[in-house]
């Protein structure tokens, strides 16, 4: 799943390639990912986009009219083209979702796109960000520079969960993931099993600077990266995420793997559970 580093840089290239530009047309081809129908997506064609931003995992292509708001799920992508086909999308079993068209005679512009059965992609038309209820209901983002220690410390007290499950939460810190959760906490040498309100104030901070240094590392290694590119990046920055079986790069001992329904977790057992293999079982609700 695309989690803030990877939206961030996103945001960039539309940023950099859309902002000041016309949009000529927006055609969807699957409709099931349009969440909203007031404005249409017609209302966009014909605007500028005036701006690129992220809200947690969401990008947002705000325009002098109505803001496109979309969220990647967890196999959607963004692919930008130059030159994009002058007959229109039919819709298919293939994976594009809906093509933004730019005005000009370059005909660029961008593929949203899913891969597999499981269809999670969602676009919306809005008039305020605000508005899509994943947005409004985001916790802190933990780049921003009022999400300090302090801040981070508040949100953990009293908190009985675990803290993989607390980090992935888009209630509590808007924008990290499955991926990212586990290199924090391999980063802070803490077990993902451990209740956040049982963390010491040394522990505390340092999974905050865990965090600030695993994702503003991410977000710096995919700057100026073409969208194709972010997906290998991802994996390739990854220590113990998705490396089960393999040498931890820290201590060497073998990363380990804990599976449930829809997901996995991984972790060094030297650096993070004092040697100890977890159970593998099924967690909390929190961690699905």
């Amino acid at each position: 799943m695309p989690e803030l580093p990877e939206v961030e840089a996103l945001t960039a290239i539309l940023a950099e390639r859309a902002a000041g530009r016309e949009i000529a047309r927006v055609l969807p081809v699957a409709v099931s990912v349009l969440k909203t129908y007031d404005p249409p997506l017609s209302a966009l064609e014909g605007r500028t986009v005036t701006a690129a931003a992220r809200h947690g995992k969401f990008l947002d292509l705000a325009t002098d009219g109505p803001h496109l708001v979309v969220h990647l799920a967890k196999a959607g992508w963004l692919r930008w083209r130059d030159g994009l086909p002058e007959a229109p999308p039919r819709p298919g079993k293939g994976p594009l979702a809906l093509r933004l068209l730019l005005a000009g005679p370059e005909r660029s512009g961008f593929d949203l796109t899913e891969a597999g059965t499981r269809k999670g992609l969602a676009v919306y038309v809005v008039r305020d960000p605000r508005e899509v209820p994943g947005i409004a209901r985001l916790g802190p983002d933990p780049l921003d520079d009022s999400f300090t220690l302090e801040a981070f410390a508040g949100l953990l007290r009293g908190v009985r969960h675990r803290i993989k499950g607390v980090l992935r939460d888009q209630g509590v810190i808007a924008g990290i993931g499955n991926a990212y959760s586990d290199e924090i906490l391999h980063a802070a040498q803490m077990s993902p099993y451990r209740l956040a309100s049982d963390l010491t104030e040394a522990e505390i901070a340092g999974v905050y600077e865990a965090m600030g240094t695993t994702l503003r590392s991410a977000v710096e290694r995919s700057r100026g990266l073409a969208a194709t590119d972010l997906k290998g990046e991802k994996r390739g920055g990854m220590r113990v995420h998705g490396r089960t079986g393999q040498p931890c790069p820290v201590c060497g001992d073998t990363v380990r793997e804990v599976s449930f329904r829809d997901s996995s977790l991984q972790y060094c057992p030297t650096c993070q559970t004092g040697g100890k293999p977890l159970a593998d079982r099924r967690l909390s609700r929190l961690l699905k």
